[in-house]
């Protein structure tokens, strides 16, 4: 088996599989080190959006009271799991998946590979194919054309390639954007920058919540096992999480004054609420969340702030907006998004025959209809990513158990006219920059179960780890013939 990707997902496959034994794998990382988007972002701040008890691997609790964790020690989480499960030995680095070629009279995947370093070209055979790379790409992130931008005299930098010889101090910066790395930006900056603004087209729903989880921290201190406190706190927060999204589509206009409330006794008065009064429902963008409201104490205190307008034109000392205003600056940030791609760039063909992802429908958001041996993880985009990628493990290693009981050399997954939408797998709910940018990218999803993407764990976890593997929708290969099993 071979894993594409050495980040979140990709070492929990990995792990998954050391546990299960029985199957040869490697993981093929492009960068230099495990981590994936935790070994990529290093801009000042960078933190998890998601509360970690739900972040973290099940079968590997993180133990702590933090509800959100900095950047660094997820890098260092995920790398300390890799070796606590003896798979950072089987990490091959520095190598980027170029093409996958299946081979239907093998029943093989017979993957092109590049050696960064070198430039060489290498070919990795396999049974079995994961794609774990997430839904980004790494090579850039979503970056508009400003005009007046040749103009500007000052530094302009992208926080997914945040250049290490950047010192903001003192410096009079503005970032752009509103979503979760402009709000993780703006507060860290601020502590050594002049002033810091947040210049924003339109503003986002934030949610303000407490830097260490109370409840865990007493638990703690009277001496509850920490593995009883995490199981806890878990299964709590996955909880508050469906019920907040729940109440969001099922009662927006409660979700949205709960919401503008908690913003409004952060921001005490000393700032307009209306930068924080976005004109959608909650969850029609990713909510925003803010460890103990640290982006509205330094708007408070005045060393950040924060504009809803339009840039009309760059200048040699910073932004004009379409109001006239001018904001000056030395440093411009360009928190606008990211750019997405599936299979890390990769082209897949099946039998000569070249696949379109955005035309295939997932079964159960992880096997693309019509593609042999192959699994994708995408995690949630309504809840914390491992939920759904700790899901997607057990079942792939069902899905091996399955097969290697039968003798099956091969499993596809085949959909009907009737189960293919237009709607991508990331669904319609959101309409979030990214999501809307990915439509041409991401494969589809469908009309019915398996093919429709839930996006709820509970339901999900009765489907992936309790319902029967074999169903209609699966076709299994004949038993691997003497020949085949000699180079198995």
């Amino acid at each position: 088996m071979l894993v594409v990707g050495a980040g979140l997902s990709g070492i929990g496959v990995a792990c998954r599989l050391a546990r299960r034994g029985g199957t040869r794998f490697v993981v093929l990382e492009r960068r230099q080190a495990i981590g994936g988007t935790w070994d990529l972002f290093r801009y000042p701040g960078v933190r998890s959006d998601s509360d970690m008890y739900s972040f973290g691997y099940a079968f590997r609790p993180w133990h702590g009271t933090d509800v959100l964790a900095s950047g660094e020690s997820i890098r260092q989480y995920v790398q300390d799991t890799a070796r606590a499960f003896g798979v950072d030995e089987h990490v091959r680095f520095g190598r980027r998946v170029v093409a996958a070629r299946w081979a239907g009279a093998e029943a093989r995947w017979r993957v092109e590979v590049v050696d960064e370093a070198t430039g060489a070209k290498q070919e990795w055979v396999c049974r079995f194919l994961v794609g774990a790379t997430g839904y980004y790409d790494y090579d850039g992130g979503h970056r508009p054309e400003f005009p007046g931008e040749a103009d500007y005299t000052g530094r302009v930098v992208h926080p997914q390639q945040w250049p290490a010889d950047l010192d903001h101090t003192g410096k009079r910066v503005v970032v752009i954007g509103s979503g979760a790395t402009a709000i993780t930006l703006v507060p860290a900056m601020a502590a050594q920058a002049a002033h810091v603004t947040m210049l924003q087209r339109s503003p986002t729903y934030v949610m303000p919540v407490p830097a260490v989880d109370p409840v865990s921290s007493r638990l703690a201190r009277v001496g509850v096992p920490a593995r009883t406190v995490h199981r806890l706190g878990r299964s709590r927060n996955v909880l508050l999480q469906r019920a907040l999204y729940d109440l969001s589509k099922k009662a927006p206009a409660v979700a949205r004054a709960l919401l503008l409330a908690g913003v409004r006794l952060q921001l005490r008065g000393r700032v307009d609420l209306r930068h924080f009064t976005p004109s959608y429902a909650p969850w029609d963008e990713r909510l925003c969340v803010v460890p103990s409201g640290d982006l509205f104490a330094v708007l408070r205190q005045g060393r950040a702030s924060v504009v809803t307008d339009v840039i009309d034109t760059f200048t040699p000392t910073g932004v004009r907006l379409a109001s006239g205003q001018e904001i000056e600056a030395d440093v411009v940030v360009t928190a606008t998004g990211l750019r997405v791609q599936m299979l890390g760039g990769a082209r897949l063909e099946v039998d000569g025959e070249p696949v379109r992802v955005p035309e295939r429908v997932l079964y159960k958001g992880m096997l693309l209809d019509g593609v042999p041996n192959a699994l994708v993880v995408l995690g949630y985009t309504n809840a914390s990513w491992t939920l759904k990628a700790d899901l997607v493990s057990d079942y792939l290693c069902r899905l091996l158990d399955h097969m290697d009981e039968h003798g099956h050399a091969q499993v596809v997954a085949v959909a009907d006219d009737a189960d293919r939408s237009d709607v991508s797998a990331l669904g319609d709910a959101l309409r979030s920059g990214y999501v809307q940018r990915a439509d041409g990218v991401m494969p589809r999803q469908g009309t019915r179960a398996p093919w429709r993407v839930l996006d709820h764990y509970y339901r999900d976890r009765r489907a992936l780890r309790r319902d029967p593997v074999a169903d209609d929708a699966l076709r299994f290969g004949a038993a691997l013939d003497d020949a085949v099993r000699a180079t198995a």
